[in-house]
C-alpha cells in the first residue's frame, strides 16, 4: 500500500507531514484550525460545515476517520465510499489545506501532535459530549474549539435509508 506521500493526492498528508505543514503555518503567523469526521458522499451538511470551519483559521486541516474507524462507529456497512475516494473529495475543496486519515476511533493524538489553534466540530456535539481524552487534549494545547451550525435533514445515514427504501430494500 502507498503512503500518502505517495498519493496523487497533494493535501493527504501522513501525520508527520502535516506536523511539519503545521509548523510551516504556524511560522507563517496562520492559523490553523482542525476538523474531523467520516465525510462519507458529501452532502450539503458536510459543505456548510466545511466552509464554516475554514472561517475559523487560515488553514482548514481535516482529519478522516480510516476506514476500519468508520466500520466501527457505524456497522461493517459503512464507509460507502473508501478512505482514498473520501479524501479526494475533501481536496477538492478549496478551504480544505490538509487532510490526515486517522486510524483510531479517537482523534487525540493528533490533537496532541498538530496542536491546532481552533478545533471546529459540528453543531450537533456540545463541549460535554466531546471525547473527554480529546477535550482534554484541545484544552492542553490551547484550541479553541467552536461547534459550528448543525444543517438540520441532511446526514449520510438518513440519505443511506432513504434510498434503500426507494429501492424496496
Amino acid at each position: 500500500m502507498s503512503s500518502p506521500a505517495q498519493s496523487d493526492n497533494p493535501k493527504l498528508r501522513s501525520l508527520a507531514e502535516a506536523v511539519a505543514r503545521r509548523q510551516e503555518l504556524r511560522a507563517a503567523g496562520i492559523q490553523v484550525v482542525l476538523t474531523n469526521g467520516v465525510f462519507d458522499l458529501l452532502h450539503p451538511g458536510h459543505l456548510h460545515y466545511l466552509e464554516f470551519a475554514g472561517k475559523l483559521g487560515g488553514a482548514l486541516f481535516v482529519a478522516l476517520n480510516s476506514d476500519a474507524s468508520v466500520k466501527q462507529l457505524k456497522g461493517p456497512t459503512r464507509p460507502i465510499q473508501g478512505e482514498r475516494e473520501r479524501a479526494a473529495a475533501l481536496a477538492r475543496l478549496p478551504q480544505v489545506d490538509t487532510i490526515v486519515i486517522f486510524r483510531e476511533l479517537r482523534l487525540t493524538a493528533e490533537i496532541r501532535a498538530l496542536q491546532p489553534d481552533a478545533y471546529g466540530k459540528a453543531g450537533d456535539y456540545t463541549l460535554e459530549t466531546l471525547d473527554p481524552g480529546e477535550r482534554a487534549a484541545l484544552q492542553d494545547a490551547g484550541a479553541r474549539i467552536e461547534f459550528m451550525p448543525f444543517l438540520p435533514g441532511h446526514s449520510t445515514t438518513k440519505l443511506i435509508a432513504e434510498r434503500k427504501a426507494s429501492q424496496g430494500g
